[in-house]
């Protein structure tokens, strides 16, 4: 597996981890006390490392 796709793999766990803390945050459950605003920043950089890993994923190529 080339190094590239897993670390695409790895930001993408990473960003789904962090958004699925971002809505436990929103909803207050879990224990996660995060206010409204707060659980704004968890989903944001969630998002960015979900939307890079896909993209690392998609971008990069098969070699035999």
């Amino acid at each position: 597996m080339n190094q590239k796709r897993t670390f695409g793999a790895i930001l993408t766990i990473l960003g789904i981890i962090g958004i699925i803390y971002a809505a436990l945050g929103f909803l207050g459950i879990a224990g996660v006390n995060l206010s409204k605003m707060n659980s704004l920043v968890p989903f944001i950089v969630g998002l960015i490392f979900f939307l890079a890993g896909i993209n690392l994923v998609k971008t990069t190529s098969d070699r035999a």
